[in-house]
């Protein structure tokens, strides 16, 4: 390796993954710092290829293995030779002394060289090489599996390049982990933005845009301006249809002095093309009137803007102005040639004018700029079908619909090509009955002949080489030379109608129309970094102040070395730099943040804790270790899961390949004779035993008076008595269509009202005399009696049907019936609701709302639906989508009647694989509503219970069990959950409680306020439950007296506050985690919202203005940690 100077060494030590967007390392001002960096990774690279590490676990006494890295240093050839004189045997290390020195040296090179490749996916993160880095990252990643979540530059690099090369699934991954192991972390608002930008590519509004907003609050040096994080949220209201909230935050922005001109034709852009889209903003033609103004200024302030002409000119065709419209085209083309959009419009155009030849080579130009445009294949079709030339038209078709693969470059789909099932490729219906008459005609059509007709218009393939196609082909190769590697290799994906903000690059072949949808597009983030010195950056000699980190050129946005961000990849948008970015205030402090920032030449990673905190440690213990830990950086992460366990992730699911027997299992079921079957301990160790349960014959064992939750008693009791209302397409329990695509879907779509108990029980009642209606011309015998066929539903497999009622629910299907279903029915008022919570202590303790044997009692105050009573109201078809339990604690569910409802589950240990089809269906696992497609799951080899729930039975939820419901006939059913005492309960439930987490996913049960609750109150006996419940109060209590530590150290006063009785625990108003006895207020709030410590931190890094609050005084803490022991007595240390 060669030999760095002192201060060159000191240089390349400080740098990594968080100067990536700061550091321009293209500028030519900079060249000296570029070649210093390319020198460095030569470095690098020759060390790993002479220094292959060996795999440590198969690392054993081999001569040849050890050899191996001989040459790298005389110590390792000493110590062998030192082994052969000292042993007869050929085996070296032989001898106890040599075998720990050699272990040193080997430990010591194995980590130089891992080192190595992390310091080497930096260095080529920093100058834009994102493959090279990926795989740097990759192969570091392979060595540290069991410890990589402490070097958090590392994870941040990682989402970098993943980001940078589309790969979004993995990016956010490793940025959810990110802020979860590091909220404070020096890139954090870089963080959220890229985080905010994904998501809403992937749909995931509402997460996006808290992301959006939280990047808001950082104080941190940052590659974007504010505005232009506010412009990101204006347009995430607009792609969820909130046209007036999107108008405002425009209009908001408009309004702005600093405003850059970029950014003010961003805005009048997406006003002008909402002002053509959406009716609800006034009279059509006083919103074209608008939207021409607007795209206009839009024009006026960004005149290189191709996108916004192209919009004009989608305006002035609107308005039938085809001169105007023709005009703005072209002068589109000129501005962006390599615009898809623009050229289909043209087509589009001139087909209207009657100009098929014309029309022809625009719709060419398009296809070839985006192979999967659909529209323009779409067009295309049909101007050869208006032509007669069904086969042309029919390829067309084929290729509008063919499911698109990433790097395909097929072109044209030929008859004989593999057709995609109408279930699994999104087919609009007009364009599947084309597709299916056009198979009809061209099976009888005889085959052409020298006497045929004369074509119209040429076909695909002679199409293909009209000279202005090869002229748009040429320039499109050209443009994809100019191109990163990483964007020419993906393939642009369909994507949904404007409006689309515009696109910068000129010569993209890739459309900005399809930007957000894709993600492929290719636009550069500019800024403007002030010349800082590299004195700002290592503080160690003075004679680096030469060495300049400049900002970087405009022209320099196309340039495959920049290493600015290309937000606008996934959300449209450009955006331009017009602040100065200090680099100077990236000072080594900053960057130091308790991160891994004192590198070995070659990098290192974060140490571990220098402090071993342990459950066997006491109060006094626990607050020695903590004041030996470091105040001048806020605490670290707190997680209640053990110390230096790695971030929360889906489980893979268990290896074993199941039978087609096994992917069916039979129900757990037992059926109860009487009151002594309920109370037996052997039902309860029954429904723990199992992921499901159905206990039958429950009600009638019991006497419970099932009629005080029927509809009729409800109405009589609260009629106004709120209810939330569903509603849902009516479709067969195990399918799961959308009917505009036409296919089988993951995505069951709902939509959120309200209405009350006697109006919803208008409805239930009307929907059930309806369906009376259908089946009183039937024949008497298959009729059956009232309350069974007819409270039951076809679709299941398990109810009676007949042929009628099934061609009768087809066509339903057919016909998208809609469903309302009433659901969270808030019973938990002891006033209004006595006589049914009275009936419900008739249950056996584990099954009770309330038990001293039940987690959720000891919570201390309401969580509603969870240790209160829910009713859901149903008519048949009503779901409740695929979910696993808040914070997977089990429930109960029983069904009032009296019809039935069908049930599907997957056992625990699966669920990591449905989160898996979720992701690959494009589904939010956690946030989404999402209905399994069964043929799916066995595919994947997860099994499926699936069972009929009769009036009385009681279906017993096991923790983290996946489940979803139907109903097949008119029912109520009521629903509540609990946490059974046992260590596999509390297991799941903080586990979730830390995924929640990464995931940005609220945890309505405080899984730390239980846990201190826990130990006040119960006694445990179980080793497993009772460490880990210490192991939570030991991180939670060591993280408060770390904070109180910190706060003290900045001057700010605890105040105590207290806790008032049944008071309701407290969460952070900006990132939404549970906030335990530390809580942080703005002091001049009118309306006080508790905070976090790391948000605290972004509204006040010096926590000025801030005030900070006490729940619990530290002796009481102190005396609840020491006084939980294990209880050394027989059987379970709690009652009845």
């Amino acid at each position: 390796m060669g030999q760095l100077s002192f201060e060159d060494d000191c240089l390349i030590r400080e740098l990594d993954s968080r100067y990536y967007g700061f550091l321009d390392l293209s500028n030519s001002k900079n060249a000296e710092i570029r070649t210093l960096v390319q020198q460095t990774i030569t470095n690098l690279q020759n060390y790993i290829a002479n220094g292959q590490v060996h795999d440590s676990k198969n690392f054993s006494d081999n001569k040849n293995a050890i050899q191996k890295f001989e040459p790298l240093t005389q110590e390792g050839e000493h110590m062998e030779n030192t082994s052969s004189q000292n042993n007869d045997e050929t085996k070296p290390y032989d001898t106890n002394a040599n075998e720990k020195v050699s272990t040193i040296d080997e430990k010591l090179h194995d980590d130089h060289y891992v080192n190595a490749l992390c310091k080497l996916g930096h260095l080529h993160l920093l100058l834009g090489e994102y493959s090279e880095a990926l795989s740097a990252y990759q192969k570091y990643l392979r060595f540290r599996e069991n410890n990589y979540w402490t070097n958090h530059a590392f994870i941040y690099g990682i989402g970098v390049a993943y980001f940078k090369l589309r790969c979004f699934k993995w990016a956010i991954k490793s940025f959810q982990e990110l802020l979860y192991l590091s909220p404070n972390f020096t890139c954090a608002n870089e963080v959220h933005l890229r985080l905010g930008l994904m998501l809403k590519h992937c749909g995931e509004f509402h997460v996006a845009q808290k992301h959006l907003q939280l990047a808001l609050l950082y104080t941190y040096p940052s590659t974007y301006s504010e505005l232009q994080v506010k412009f990101q949220i204006a347009h995430l209201y607009e792609v969820q249809n909130k046209h007036k909230a999107a108008k405002d935050g425009y209009e908001f922005l408009l309004n702005e002095k600093n405003i850059s001109l970029e950014l003010k034709a961003d805005v009048y852009r997406q006003l002008g093309w909402m002002y053509h889209c959406v009716e609800c903003l006034g009279e059509k033609k006083e919103r074209e009137a608008n939207a021409l103004n607007f795209l206009q200024k839009s024009i006026e302030a960004d005149p290189k803007s191709g996108q916004s002409l192209y919009l004009l000119g989608r305006c002035y065709a609107g308005i039938n102005k085809v001169h105007d419209a023709f005009l703005a085209y072209r002068n589109s083309v000129e501005k962006s040639e390599g615009n898809a959009d623009t050229w289909c419009s043209i087509g589009v155009l001139y087909q209207q004018q009657n100009q098929p030849t014309d029309a022809l080579q625009a719709y060419i130009c398009a296809v070839q700029l985006d192979k999967d445009h659909k529209a323009a294949w779409t067009n295309l079709g049909i101007l050869y079908e208006s032509c007669g030339q069904l086969r042309d038209a029919y390829a067309c078709y084929l290729n509008a619909t063919k499911q698109i693969i990433p790097g395909s470059s097929s072109l044209i789909r030929k008859k004989q090509a593999i057709r995609m099932k109408k279930d699994t490729i999104g087919l609009s219906k007009g364009l599947s009955q084309r597709i299916t008459f056009l198979e009809g005609q061209l099976s009888q059509a005889p085959l052409p002949s020298i006497t045929s007709k004369r074509r119209q218009l040429c076909s695909i393939e002679e199409a293909w080489n009209l000279p202005i196609s090869l002229e748009m082909n040429s320039r499109q190769q050209q443009t994809a030379q100019m191109l990163p590697r990483q964007v020419t290799k993906q393939s642009p994906v369909q994507g949904p109608p404007p409006p689309y903000p515009h696109s910068q690059l000129s010569q993209s072949p890739i459309p900005a129309k399809r930007i957000k949808e894709d993600g492929t597009g290719h636009q550069e983030v500019t800024q403007n970094n002030s010349q800082t010195s590299a004195q700002n950056l290592i503080n160690i000699s003075e004679s680096l102040n030469q060495r300049n980190f400049n900002a970087m050129p405009e022209s320099n946005k196309n340039s495959e070395q920049s290493v600015v961000d290309t937000f606008d990849e996934i959300s449209n948008d450009i955006y331009k730099q017009n602040e100065t970015i200090k680099l100077e205030r990236l000072s080594h402090d900053a960057l130091s943040n308790n991160e891994d920032s004192r590198y070995d030449y070659i990098g290192a990673d974060s140490a571990d804790l220098s402090t071993t905190f342990k459950i066997q440690m006491d109060s006094k213990q626990l607050m020695a270790a903590v004041k030996l830990l470091p105040i001048d950086e806020p605490p670290v992460h707190c997680t209640v899961l053990q110390v230096n366990a790695p971030p929360p992730s889906p489980p893979d699911c268990p290896p074993q390949k199941l039978t087609q027997d096994q992917l069916l299992p039979p129900t757990p079921s037992v059926h109860l004779e009487n009151k002594k079957n309920a109370f037996s301990p052997q039902l309860q160790e029954f429904c723990l035993k199992h992921p499901i349960a159905v206990v039958r014959g429950l009600a009638g064992a019991l006497k419970l008076d099932l009629g005080l939750f029927s509809t009729k008693t409800l109405v009589e009791a609260n009629p106004d008595h709120s209810v939330e209302v569903r509603t849902q397409v009516h479709q067969s329990p195990d399918e799961n269509w959308d009917t505009s695509q036409g296919k089988r879907v993951w995505a069951c779509i709902s939509h959120r009202s309200h209405t009350t108990i006697a109006k919803y029980a208008q409805y239930q009642a009307s929907s059930f005399q309806d369906s009376l209606k259908l089946i009183l011309p039937q024949d008497e015998s298959d009729k059956g009696f009232p309350g069974s066929q007819a409270m039951s539903d076809s679709d299941s497999k398990d109810s009676v049907s007949n042929s009628n009622i099934v061609l009768k629910r087809k066509k339903h299907k057919i016909n998208s019936k809609m469903l309302r279903f009433g659901t969270n029915v808030d019973l938990s008022d002891e006033k209004k609701w006595k006589p049914q919570l009275t009936e419900l202590q008739k249950l056996p303790a584990f099954a009770r709302v309330i038990s001293a044997a039940n987690m959720l009692s000891h919570v201390g105050h309401v969580i509603l639906g969870m240790n209160t009573v829910q009713l859901y109201m149903k008519v048949p078809g009503s779901r409740t989508p695929g979910h696993q339990e808040n914070n997977n604690f089990c429930s109960i569910n029983i069904n009032i009647g009296p019809g039935d409802c069908e049930w599907f589950a997957v056992p625990d240990a699966y669920w990591g694989g449905v989160h898996n089809l979720c992701e690959k269906n494009n589904i939010s696992y956690l946030h989404g509503s999402w209905w399994p497609v069964l043929e799916d799951l066995y595919k994947e080899n997860i099994p499926v219970y699936r069972f009929i729930q009769k009036p009385g039975d009681l279906v017993w939820v096991n923790a983290g069990c996946v489940h979803w419901v139907q109903s097949i006939g008119w029912c109520n059913n009521i629903a509540w959950n609990v946490g059974p005492l046992t260590a596999r309960q509390y297991s799941l439930a903080i586990e979730r409680y830390e995924w929640n987490k990464v995931q940005a996913f609220k945890s309505i049960v405080p899984m730390v306020h239980l846990s201190w609750n826990l130990a006040r109150n119960i006694k445990v006996s179980d080793t497993k439950l009772f460490e880990l419940i210490k192991m939570c109060l030991l991180q939670t209590l060591k993280n408060v007296l770390h904070i109180q530590e910190y706060v003290k150290s900045k001057g700010v006063e605890i105040r105590f506050n207290g806790r008032g009785k049944n008071e309701a625990s407290h969460y952070c108003g900006q990132c939404e985690v549970e906030v335990f006895n530390v809580l942080f207020i703005k002091e001049q709030e009118k309306r006080h919202v508790v905070h976090c410590l790391s948000c605290a931190l972004k509204l006040s890094p010096s926590l000025q203005g801030i005030v900070c609050l006490e729940e619990y005084r530290l002796s009481e803490l102190q005396r609840v940690y020491d006084s939980f022991t294990l209880h050394r007595t027989q059987g379970l240390a709690y009652t009845q």
